[in-house]
């Protein structure tokens, strides 16, 4: 399974790609918004989107391309390890 992380801390991003190792997914984190955003998401099974981190323009961007590729799209308050690991415990089981 391939999943996109937008959101988070920048120090967060090894961590959020060991956790979803764990899962047995495959993971690309972004925690700001790069140019040609849209283009570098491709087609995930899943797009995780840390809301509280977030520019509106990339949540839109994200929102966008999650149905453009029919992905499922989550979104999560809060940052955390755990706020992680409980979506891909629901997900990936």
């Amino acid at each position: 399974m391939s999943i996109v992380i937008i959101g988070g801390h920048d120090r967060m991003a090894g961590q959020y790609k060991q956790i979803c190792k764990r899962y047995h997914c495959r993971a690309k984190v972004f925690t700001q918004m790069p140019a040609c955003f849209g283009k570098q998401i491709g087609s995930p099974d899943l797009i995780v989107l840390f809301t509280n981190t977030v520019s509106h323009k990339m949540a839109r961007c994200a929102a966008e391309e999650a149905q453009r590729c029919k992905a499922d799209l989550v979104r999560a308050r809060t940052s955390s390890k755990n706020a992680l690991e409980e979506i891909l415990e629901t997900v990936c089981v």
